[in-house]
């Protein structure tokens, strides 16, 4: 795993349908983000916030809400994020809502075919993020971000990363899922998306889920994890603003992180959707930095290795 890791803030909730995830980047900075991961022998820089429009509050055009403003932030976090990998830094995203992960994986797919090397996107979520503007119910675009990359959207969100689309659907598992539109449940189908939804973790169990998840993955694949707080349960994470009970709890959330971590093939890292508003005390910020901790080795195992 790379040990130069930058964290570049995307201060914006243009995509979301509640106002808040803007002020996720500061939160993840009191929470100690850097600190705690220079505390595992990582070189950390904070770049800072990027700048982009700010959020108009309107209603959706044509089935998108807040189009050219959602594709100008994109535009912004795409060329962040590419210029870190090229750099040779590991990038790690503190947004902000999901519709950010169309640049920052855009940005992720163009540096693998540059590099030659295989992508697997991990999405960490309650939802599957994969409408459409013909079958959302409310035109905010951080439920479509999937669909995009797959190749089903504008086409300046699904052509950022020069080809379209700028993933097979066969590259993304998705885990945690539990909220899901009728009309997006059919078009999920339709891409034949791996789902490891909540009833598959309730039956199988984390561990099983997560071998799964990972199947194929190896020195010659760059792991993307587009981790959403929402992925979490809201008994321990209040902090997003489309909570959905029945998630993963804390010690299943570990062993997740945990499993993504034993591969050393993180390559890349989405952290979108804390809101700090809904917030208590910072509660959501400080889980997630120790679950983020778990991906850059922080280990519960006491067990030898074998």
């Amino acid at each position: 795993m790379n040990r130069r890791v930058a964290l570049i803030g995307a201060p914006t909730d243009i995509g979301a349908g509640v106002r808040g995830a803007s002020m996720g980047p500061e939160a993840f900075r009191v929470a100690d983000l850097q600190l705690t991961l220079e505390g595992h022998g990582l070189v950390v820089e904070d770049l800072g916030n990027l700048v982009g429009p700010s959020n108009p509050w309107l209603a959706p055009v044509d089935g998108y809400r807040h189009l050219s403003e959602v594709i100008a932030w994109n535009r912004v976090v795409h060329d962040a994020v590419l210029g870190q990998l090229q750099g040779g830094h590991l990038p790690i995203l503190l947004g902000g809502d999901h519709s950010l992960a169309v640049g920052s994986i855009s940005a992720v797919a163009r540096h693998c075919r540059a590099q030659g090397k295989r992508l697997r996107v991990l999405w960490l979520d309650a939802h599957a993020d994969s409408n459409t503007s013909v079958i959302t119910p409310s035109g905010n675009l951080h439920g479509m971000p999937v669909a995009c990359l797959c190749g089903y959207g504008p086409a300046l969100l699904t052509g950022m990363s020069d080809r379209m689309p700028a993933l097979n659907p066969s590259d993304i598992r998705q885990i945690g899922i539990r909220s899901v539109d009728q009309g997006e449940k059919e078009f999920v189908h339709k891409l034949d998306l791996d789902v490891f939804d909540m009833r598959y973790i309730d039956e199988n169990g984390m561990r099983h889920t997560m071998e799964q998840a990972l199947l194929g993955v190896d020195e010659g694949t760059h792991l993307h994890v587009s981790f959403d707080v929402d992925f979490l349960d809201p008994e321990i994470a209040p902090g997003v603003g489309t909570t959905v009970p029945g998630g993963p709890s804390y010690r299943e959330a570990q062993l997740c992180m945990e499993m993504i971590a034993d591969t050393g093939c993180l390559g890349s890292l989405d952290v979108v959707e804390l809101n700090p508003a809904l917030d208590v005390r910072n509660k959501t910020a400080d889980l997630a930095v120790d679950l983020i901790e778990s991906l850059f080795g922080k280990s519960t195992l006491m067990r030898r290795s074998r």
